[in-house]
């Protein structure tokens, strides 16, 4: 059976993230920058006869566990063309990092079968479906670096530098929730503007990220060793720890040294996904 399409899901670097209060629904209020980058996994689409959803390349999820089948199934009752499809997924974006696989997975998954199921919600509209299946998804639904606040669907759009990063993936899965429940993150940062990160990005810190050194030896570690070569970064709520790539920096020796796995990536203006489109059906 002949792949339809096959497309890139890309990663996210947050290059900051502030928690600025607490909704009444335990939602915590948010700004971030989202940075798209060039890590990629891979989904390729193949339509088939039956009305099944088959998703293959994920055998440590659960089937109901994984976003792409929850967002495939989210979308199916709007198909005016109706055929099943087989999804199958190549995974290189680490899991548990804080790169977004899976919510860009999602939105991958959304994008296209709009297209092959004939949907025909605008970008806008995946979005706010998107949003159910987690804060990350509109980001990618829109496919380009944004500024974001409430819980992470209010974006805007904006224009960054073209830069590369050093990402490094310590060996632990760090849970959301601990870095949440713990006493000492801060949840009341000051709302700022995107002007103000402009003028001086350096005084923009991630809040989750003295917790997870604190809790997680092997983000510590990562951290201190890339911060010797530059300002060291978590991304998200972790585990991944990046920094931006300067011309003094010898990146073959930063990449050989590394305590753990090492990834060198370009910043992306706008995610690959939009410029794939389907063959005429």
């Amino acid at each position: 059976m002949q792949a339809i399409l096959r497309v890139p899901s890309p990663a996210k670097l947050n290059l900051f993230l502030h928690i600025t209060g607490r909704r009444a629904d335990g939602y915590h209020e948010l700004q971030t920058i989202f940075q798209l980058i060039d890590l990629y996994d891979w989904l390729s689409f193949h339509e088939t006869s039956s009305q099944e959803i088959q998703i293959h390349g994920l055998s440590q999820v659960d089937v109901q566990d994984n976003l792409i089948y929850k967002a495939a199934m989210l979308l199916k009752p709007y198909a005016t063309r109706q055929y099943g499809v087989q999804i199958q997924l190549e995974k290189n974006i680490p899991m548990g990092a804080g790169l977004g696989g899976g919510s860009s997975n999602a939105a991958t998954t959304l994008l296209i079968l709009n297209q092959l199921w004939q949907c025909h919600f605008s970008n806008a509209q995946l979005a706010e479906l998107g949003m159910q299946l987690g804060a990350d998804v509109p980001v990618f639904i829109h496919g380009t670096s944004a500024w974001a606040e409430g819980i992470g669907e209010k974006l805007t759009c904006i224009d960054l530098p073209q830069k590369q990063y050093i990402v490094l993936k310590p060996d632990c899965f760090i849970s959301t929730q601990t870095l949440f429940a713990e006493k000492s993150l801060t949840r009341d940062a000051k709302p700022s503007k995107f002007c103000a990160y402009q003028q001086t990005p350096s005084t923009f810190e991630n809040c989750f990220e003295p917790i997870a050194k604190k809790l997680y030896p092997e983000v510590n570690e990562a951290w201190h060793y890339l911060n010797t070569f530059g300002r060291a970064q978590l991304t998200g709520t972790g585990a991944c720890v990046f920094v931006e790539v300067n011309k003094q920096m010898d990146t073959d020796f930063i990449l050989k040294h590394a305590p753990c796995q090492s990834y060198m990536v370009s910043s992306l203006k706008e995610s690959p996904v939009h410029a794939a489109s389907l063959p005429v059906l």
